[in-house]
């Protein structure tokens, strides 16, 4: 297949809903041709919501005199990852706010103490999160990782990309990183061997335009360093924020997802969104070019904190639901690890 350009993205925009879903999901199935669709069983630990940033997108977020801001303890953060555990998880996916008071120890205890008493991956600390740890000890983005990788953390996600357009992030989030910074942080984790994943929050004041750049700035890291494992673009949701405005819908969703499809040639894995967009449109999502299912999410807290439910049930539930989703689809349902090998099959 011929590589897009960036103009040639912008065309596709112009695409009915069908023909574009129809070329993405001609291209999910060369890439995946066996049916397969993965999902991964984990949690979501959000160790605390105070965060110096206080995005205007942002419903988590909370100051540190505020009576609902809090810090997990280690006791905590144990309990939640034994259940993970006890449920057949293998990640834990943990991230939080840039909090003042929290110094470099607090996340390497953390990650050592976690690793002691389990055997999972630790997929954690976005890009902020790492640049903010690097200047407050004056460490350079490499030490930074390295340090946190020798204390126990396995992966980096992808959060904190919103979209890779300073005009955008000027507007959203003008205290957070710049997109080059946040580029930064992920080739370095590349370059010491560790994988990451990439996100795309749109859907609050982007044009197509800013959306191709962010999609053109993750292709082209790729190309250097081959270290981001899937991609995983998903909707703003605009409740109890200081940005406001209204919900993307699930045909700019479904043309978002089926264009990232297309762009990302050296991405093998499109995550789809079920807990922004439902079971049904995340389902519709795996014939427009996404081929993960994402996560069962035993526990999610930032989407949920904008007034947007997320079913959030019983672990054995919820796997239940995710596998007999990805079925109705037509496709097998697989569980996965971090790094896409294959657990177990339906």
């Amino acid at each position: 297949m011929k590589r897009l350009t960036q103009e040639e993205a912008k065309e596709l925009f112009k695409l009915s809903l069908y023909e574009l879903g129809e070329r993405a999901d001609s291209l999910r199935k060369e890439l995946h041709p066996e049916g397969i669709v993965t999902f991964i069983i984990d949690r979501n630990i959000n160790y605390t919501n105070i965060c110096i940033n206080r995005c205007k997108f942002c419903a988590f977020w909370r100051s540190p005199e505020h009576p609902e801001a809090y810090v997990l303890d280690i006791d905590e953060i144990l309990k939640k990852v034994e259940e993970t555990v006890r449920h057949g998880g293998t990640q834990i996916l943990i991230q939080g706010g840039l909090h003042p008071e929290l110094d470099i120890d607090f996340y390497i205890r953390t990650l050592r103490t976690i690793k002691a008493n389990f055997n999972i991956n630790i997929h954690g600390f976005s890009p902020p999160e790492i640049w903010y740890l690097a200047g407050k000890h004056d460490l350079t983005i490499r030490e930074t990782v390295l340090i946190l990788k020798e204390a126990g953390l396995d992966s980096i996600p992808g959060g904190g990309a919103e979209v890779l357009s300073d005009r955008v992030r000027e507007t959203i989030s003008p205290r957070k990183i710049r997109s080059s910074q946040w580029i930064r942080v992920m080739e370095e984790a590349h370059r010491i061997g560790m994988k990451t994943t990439a996100t795309m929050m749109f859907g609050t004041v982007e044009s197509q335009d800013d959306i191709i750049e962010h999609l053109d700035r993750i292709r082209s890291l790729q190309d250097r360093t081959g270290g981001f494992t899937a991609f995983i673009p998903w909707t703003y949701q605009p409740g109890n924020t200081e940005l406001g405005g209204r919900k993307a819908g699930a045909v700019q969703y479904l043309k978002v997802l089926a264009v990232s499809r297309l762009y990302l040639d050296n991405i093998k894995n499109i995550q789809a969104s079920w807990v922004t967009q439902g079971m049904e449109i995340a389902q519709l999502a795996l014939r427009f070019g996404a081929n993960d299912f994402g996560s069962t999410m035993l526990e999610e807290n930032v989407v949920s904190s904008t007034g947007h439910r997320v079913a959030v049930e019983a672990p054995e539930r919820l796997i239940e639901r995710v596998v007999n989703s990805i079925k109705a689809a037509g496709f097998i349902p697989c569980q996965r690890d971090t790094y896409y090998n294959i657990l177990r099959q339906w």
